[in-house]
């Protein structure tokens, strides 16, 4: 990867560390601060409150998307950033599971994920962009880790009022990291006509990989309403939790880079998905076998996690590839959509079915939802729209050539599967089958030359 590219992954890989550790902070106390709050007793409530925050991003992630595509990526982000900072200040007064759930709504109205992957995406070439969405994946996997440390630290200083507080500082430190250290997007060109937009989620190959982030995060949810009880079970006090996640988390990551590499450097992200897809459903089924000891639980998660990173890592990287240059944003906003609904859904059917089955329940569900899910998986093509493997270009523009309908001209040349045309800065991206494009013709529309 180039410096700026570098700087790029890291600056935005901070910011989503900054606003998920914001997030994550709450999780691990707010069910037992609930208690103390007048309607705090109704766990339905409780349950609103944790993953409203979800719906709300859900709800939001389109429009949040399709906006940037417009109007561009750091003021979405900026305004973003600065609702989940109200909606933090608003958690520091709630005294009532009614302002509390407000509070959760409105920090899900902050969102921001699909624009900052579109924004990633803008800032790195093809070749380099599943590294970029490891890096992103990497942060939020150490904030969650760390949130497990600190936050019940935190709480027991400061109590929920400061552990909101916090999280609102921690946004609007993320907005001034976006303002002095990520890069500035290239300037678009002309926006896609909205009916090529409407039709991108319909995209059998985007359905598919939407299908797959929303059956991971309802299995990453659902899990976390009866681990920590099975931890406990196991001998280790809820103090302690930290004991097993933090070094489970931290070998997940050392382990995740042999099949990342492996699937950008061949470029054969399909296997590696299939097999991350297969360990998942392959650790759910075990976790639902059998009561477990704390040795034979902490490989299992272990293992999990593994298959957790991998698949976050790979997943919105194929989105991003996927998707046109000019409507990745909505795009992406539907990816994180279908992502953040997971999140929802997860709690409420981890919830109930624990509830009223118990634990087994919850995990052979998780089984069978990774089952479907590699079904559908099997059948995907890969990122490329073509047999051979798409290559990004860019060119320079002459001076003398008219830019009005060239993106147009270079989208017809044969071989060309992908044309824009950034008017301020005078340059052509392309992506081409290698071997099959019309060089010639190419050359020709960018320099003038007859």
């Amino acid at each position: 990867m180039s410096a700026a590219e570098l700087r790029a992954g890291a600056s935005l890989a901070g910011v989503y560390g900054l606003r998920m550790l914001g997030l994550f902070f709450i999780l691990p106390v707010f069910a037992v601060h609930a208690a103390t709050l007048r309607g705090g007793a109704d766990l339905t409530l409780v349950g609103i409150a944790i993953g409203g925050y979800g719906l709300a991003q859900g709800v939001l992630q389109i429009p949040y998307g399709m906006a940037s595509d417009r109007w561009g990526r750091k003021p979405l982000i900026y305004a973003g950033l600065l609702v989940f900072a109200a909606g933090s200040f608003l958690g520091v007064v709630a005294n009532d599971i009614w302002l509390a759930i407000a509070a959760r709504l409105l920090q899900g109205a902050g969102a921001i994920n699909s624009v900052a992957m579109a924004l990633a995406a803008d800032l790195t070439r093809e070749q380099h962009r599943t590294k970029i969405m490891a890096m992103i994946g990497a942060s939020i996997g150490l904030m969650f880790a760390l949130s497990l440390v600190g936050a019940p630290l935190v709480y027991h200083a400061v109590g929920m009022g400061g552990v909101f507080a916090l999280t609102g500082v921690l946004s609007l430190m993320a907005i001034a990291l976006v303002k002095y250290y990520v890069p500035d997007p290239p300037p678009r060109g002309p926006r896609a006509a909205p009916a090529a937009r409407r039709g991108l989620p319909l995209d059998a190959e985007l359905v598919r990989l939407n299908a797959g982030i929303f059956i991971l995060h309802i299995v990453l949810y659902a899990m976390f309403v009866v681990v920590p009880p099975l931890v406990v079970r196991a001998g280790l006090p809820l103090v302690e939790h930290w004991k097993l996640y933090l070094p489970v988390v931290l070998g997940s990551f050392v382990l995740m880079v042999p099949a990342i590499l492996y699937a950008d450097r061949r470029n054969h992200p399909k296997p590696v998905l299939l097999a991350g897809v297969a360990l998942l459903m392959v650790v759910e089924a075990a976790l639902a076998a059998a009561p477990l000891q704390l040795a034979a639980l902490s490989v299992l998660m272990l293992m999990f996690f593994l298959a957790f990173n991998v698949l976050e890592a790979m997943l919105p990287a194929l989105v991003s590839r996927l998707a046109p240059a000019q409507g990745r944003g909505a795009v992406i906003g539907v990816y994180n959509t279908t992502q953040t609904l997971g999140v929802f859904f997860g709690g409420l059917i981890g919830g109930a079915l624990a509830k009223h089955a118990g634990a087994a329940a919850v995990f052979a569900a998780c089984a069978v939802l990774s089952g479907v899910w590699l079904a559908t998986a099997y059948g995907m093509r890969g990122p490329a729209r073509s047999v051979n493997d798409l290559s990004s270009l860019t060119f320079n523009i002459a001076t003398g050539v008219n830019l009005e309908g060239l993106r147009e001209a270079l989208a017809a040349v044969r071989g060309v599967c992908e044309a824009e045309v950034l008017v301020h800065e005078r340059i052509a991206r392309l992506k081409v089958v290698p071997g099959q494009w019309d060089e010639l013709s190419v050359r020709k529309l960018v320099t003038g030359e007859v």
